[in-house]
């Protein structure tokens, strides 16, 4: 699935994504040797062209000939609630509510990160009034790809990233600040932050069925640091959760009742038998797999994180956790095994995809399924998910840095182990802004995606049977 979780045809993708790894792994050492950049490219659906939106005649987008898109969801358009639509939309997910297609979009708003009275974006229900992030849901029509009514769903919490879907029906919306009741003053800038009336760096889960916003709850056990994603196992249960941050951790949420997240369980983080410590940001291999422990979080909701956003981390770091270098995208296939993008991981910092492979309930391996080996290839991976019933990986890129020359795209990583690339940023407002929140219908027919600061969303359709590796 996407930010998130893998759907369709996942048995099929599995064995697929291992030929991906060894075959990108010779096609890595043969790029190293000829700097020939045509070896780990594919062709995909071909050339990208600047597109126009079919529903308002605007051009964000350049994708292959013979695809169409709709912009919808815009910033600041009022909803059908009578609520402005919020900015920074980012993760989100699509759903079958009864004959209802839906989407769940979290907004990644600050605020300012300084509390702001009457800033919540719902009517009511906000856990915080004073912070302006939460979640919309969409219904949409799926036969014009318009929205049929929209709503505030989740409302007062604080710059919600991504999340990822439950098996039982309803998002899980992540936090991705600790920011909380404490004054913080940076001691280079004197720029103040903090001082909201609750402690934020949670999740929070929104039902799909709901139609309008239910009190917020926040799931503390899960832990309090700066959330990306999650995955959840089916079979299990079992909740695996990413942080964005440098030096991070992959964690692992095991509930005390299935499907009852809200009642507790224990947090865990991932480290390496046999290698304390061990990092996992540079010098490694293609292909590479490590034998895995968990390691039990002893405070998962630390009063020092309002302060210190590593502060879970820290528990995990002292008893051997392993490090990542910022944790965003995460997914999970049929077998129960979650995938998951360190950004910025890698020897060229340009990013990496690895994959956890369970061995009964405490034991496992952790294999590098792909390092970029240059930005051209594909730069800073977030937001990943599988077309269903095909064995396409689609892989938003989030390079929208001071400094770097933005192109940012949405990729495919293909079974023989190239990139194709699929749509590219031609916004001439918005030139640096990232990808954010890729998920396809259920029924494939339609991918739906954002670009983040421009506050808008977009169903990409076309014939996606004409797939060239």
């Amino acid at each position: 699935m996407d930010r998130r979780s893998f759907i369709g045809n996942l048995a099929t993708f599995s064995g697929s994504l291992a030929i991906a790894c060894s075959s990108l792994g010779n096609r890595a050492s043969a790029f190293s040797s000829t700097g020939d950049l045509s070896l780990l490219k594919a062709e995909g659906f071909g050339e990208l062209i600047p597109t126009s939106t079919k529903n308002t005649g605007e051009t964000f987008l350049a994708l292959p000939k013979g695809f169409e898109y709709n912009v919808i969801g815009k910033v600041k358009a009022t909803m059908s609630d009578g609520r402005p639509t919020p900015p920074s939309h980012d993760g989100m997910w699509t759903f079958k509510v009864g004959s209802e297609l839906r989407i769940i979009r979290n907004h990644e708003v600050s605020g300012g990160r300084v509390p702001k009275p009457g800033t919540a974006i719902g009517t009511g229900n906000h856990y915080d009034e004073t912070a302006a992030g939460g979640t919309t849901t969409l219904v949409i029509d799926a036969k014009t790809r318009e929205i049929k009514r929209d709503f505030v769903s989740l409302s007062g919490t604080m710059i919600n990233c991504a999340g990822g879907p439950t098996p039982w029906g309803s998002w899980i919306s992540c936090e991705e600040t600790t920011l909380g009741q404490t004054v913080r003053i940076n001691a280079k800038t004197g720029v103040q932050t903090g001082g909201f009336p609750k402690p934020h760096g949670y999740c929070f889960e929104v039902p799909a069925s709901a139609n309008a916003v239910l009190p917020p709850v926040p799931l503390k056990a899960m832990g309090r640091f700066v959330h990306e994603a999650v995955a959840v196992d089916k079979k299990t249960g079992t909740v695996y959760l990413t942080e964005d941050y440098n030096p991070s951790g992959f964690y692992r949420f095991l509930p005390n009742r299935n499907k009852r997240l809200a009642e507790g369980g224990v947090l865990q983080v991932l480290a390496i038998n046999d290698q304390d410590r061990y990092d996992t940001r540079t010098g490694q291999k293609q292909g590479s797999k490590l034998s895995v422990r968990w390691v039990t979080i002893p405070n998962p909701d630390p009063a020092e994180a309002d302060v210190d956003e590593s502060a879970v981390f820290k528990q995990g770091l002292a008893s051997g956790a392993a490090s990542f270098s910022r944790l965003e995208g995460c997914c999970i296939d049929k077998k129960g095994r979650p995938y998951f993008t360190a950004t910025s991981g890698g020897d060229t910092k340009s990013g990496q995809i690895w994959m956890y492979e369970p061995r009964g309930r405490d034991e496992g391996s952790l294999h590098l399924l792909f390092e970029s080996p240059d930005r051209e290839v594909l730069f800073m991976p977030d937001n990943i998910c599988l077309r269903p019933k095909s064995d396409l990986l689609f892989v938003c890129e989030d390079g929208d840095y001071e400094g770097l020359e933005s192109k940012n795209h949405l990729r495919i990583l293909t079974p023989s182990g190239r990139m194709a690339d699929f749509a590219r940023n031609v916004s001439a407002e918005f030139p640096r802004t990232e990808f954010a929140g890729s998920v396809f219908s259920p029924d494939g027919k339609t991918l739906f995606v954002n670009l983040q600061l421009a506050g808008a969303t977009f169903a990409i359709w076309g014939d996606w049977s004409k797939f060239r590796s």
